[in-house]
This record gives structure tokens, C-alpha cells and sequence, in this order.
């Protein structure tokens, strides 16, 4: 007589992409929720753009933009856009970073199945989220009261979101690693604020600096996001040019990338 064992019945397991994939939300769905019960990171990402934006109008009118190819709505636009990334992901994750980081969170995620990238990505991605709602509000905004034209090539404008995202996600984790506690973080972040404000075309055009303050500024992390966004509109960014751009933002977000992965802390700093 023999008998027949019982089936086993089968166990299947999720890829390891999908359950990456599943980390990633549910880190991301938990940030989300700790932003949505923060007003003062809410209140800055969505309103200070727009506000900057208004205020900074009187300012154009004033500029020379004869023979840049530029007019008023050209550089409020992208300039607001480039705003809106800084402020809605690069002073926002730089915050989130150290907080987690010295209320010991970083460190309980590292002990589980997230892998470091994991974490850093996972927790940017509310901040990605916010950012892609306020540029398409303020697309729409400005669009209406400046009566701009459509961009001349849309598909740069969505290239310099995206890379800009991704410098300004790794920007603002190597930022974290040289901050030391959650108030100081809300210094640490200005000198790359002002020095994208100041030097990257975000509303005062490169084109009208002296030559040389032009060529160096050029080379800023910042300046290719922002020749893309300009370039959607205007449609002047010929090929070669949208190659260095592109390759440019890239080399700088390896850069930070690399530095995150050599000294960004994941304990409390002594």
C-alpha cells in the first residue's frame, strides 16, 4: 500500500525589484505624511516660489534683455521653476536628513532590509512629489498672468525637472552630512541657495553678466538645470548645447552622489 505525501502548496516570492519597489513606498508614503503634518515646510515649498516670483517682476522690467533672446515671461518662468525645486526638495530634504538622522530613524532603517540608496530615495520622494505639484501650479499660474507662450520645447523643460530633482536630492544629502543638528539646518542650505539665486540665471539672466562672470557661472551645479528650463521656453538650446547640459548636471550629481557615499552619517554626530 502506498500513500502520497500531501502537496505542498506553492510559495512564490516577489522579485527583488518589486519588493525595492514596495520599500520605497512605504518609506515614501510615511514621509509624505510626516510633510503633510508639517505647515512650515508646506507653507515655504508652495507659497515662497510664487511669492518670489511676483516680487521679483518689477525687477525684470528694469533688466537689459535686449539681444538675449529673453523677455519677461521667459525668465519668470523657468526662474520660479528652479525656485520651486530648491526650495521644495533641496531646503526641505536637507531638514528631513538630519532629523531623521539624529532622532536615530536613519540608523533603525539601515538595521532592516533597506539598503542606503532605499532610504535617501524613499524619503525623497514626498519632496519630489511636492515639487511636481508646484511646478505645475506655477506653470499654470504664470502662464495666465504674464501671458506666456507655450514652451518652445516642453520636452526640456521636463528633462530639467528631472535632473534637476536628482542633483538637488543628492545636493541636499551631501548638505546633510556636514550639518550638525536640526536647527542648523535651516543655515546650511543658503550658501547653495544663494549661489544658484545669484549666480545659476535663476532670474537675473547669465546673458547680461560680463563675459568672463558669465563663463565662470556657467559651471555652477545649478546653471544647466537651469539653461534646460529656459531653453523649453525659448527653443534657442541648440543640440550640442543640450548635450553639456545634460552632461554637465549629470557630472555634478555623480559628484555629490559620490560624496554622500563617503561621508554622510548615519548615527547622530558627537
Amino acid at each position: 500500500m502506498t500513500t502520497t505525501a500531501p502537496a505542498r502548496p506553492l510559495t512564490t516570492t516577489a522579485p527583488p525589484r518589486t519588493r525595492a519597489v514596495n520599500r520605497l513606498v512605504a518609506l515614501g508614503r510615511a514621509e509624505l505624511t510626516l510633510l503633510m503634518r508639517s505647515r512650515a515646510a508646506l507653507f515655504t515649498a508652495l507659497l515662497v516660489p510664487a511669492v518670489t516670483a511676483f516680487s521679483m517682476r518689477s525687477m525684470v522690467k528694469n533688466l537689459d534683455l535686449g539681444g538675449t533672446g529673453l523677455s519677461i515671461a521667459t525668465v519668470l518662468l523657468p526662474g520660479s521653476l528652479g525656485l520651486a525645486l530648491i526650495f521644495s526638495i533641496y531646503s526641505n530634504l536637507v531638514g528631513v536628513y538630519v532629523t531623521r538622522r539624529e532622532s536615530l530613524v536613519l540608523k533603525r532603517l539601515r538595521s532592516g532590509e533597506l539598503r542606503d540608496w532605499e532610504i535617501l530615495v524613499g524619503g525623497a520622494l514626498p519632496a519630489l512629489l511636492l515639487a511636481l505639484v508646484q511646478s505645475v501650479l506655477l506653470i499654470g499660474g504664470l502662464t495666465v498672468v504674464l501671458d506666456a507662450p507655450a514652451p518652445a520645447a516642453p520636452h526640456l523643460v521636463v528633462l530639467g525637472l528631472l535632473t534637476g530633482g536628482a542633483l538637488l536630492v543628492a545636493a541636499g544629502a551631501l548638505t546633510a552630512a556636514v550639518t550638525r543638528t536640526a536647527e542648523s539646518a535651516q543655515l546650511t542650505f543658503l550658501p547653495f541657495w544663494l549661489l544658484s539665486m545669484v549666480g545659476s540665471g535663476m532670474f537675473v539672466p547669465r546673458q547680461v553678466f560680463p563675459p568672463v562672470v558669465e563663463a565662470i557661472s556657467a559651471w555652477l551645479p545649478f546653471s544647466p538645470v537651469m539653461d534646460l528650463l529656459q531653453g523649453g521656453w525659448t527653443g534657442d538650446l541648440g543640440g550640442m548645447d543640450q548635450i553639456r547640459a545634460l552632461l554637465a548636471v549629470c557630472a555634478w550629481t555623480g559628484v555629490a552622489a559620490l560624496g554622500v557615499r563617503q561621508w554622510f552619517r548615519w548615527s547622530p554626530r558627537n
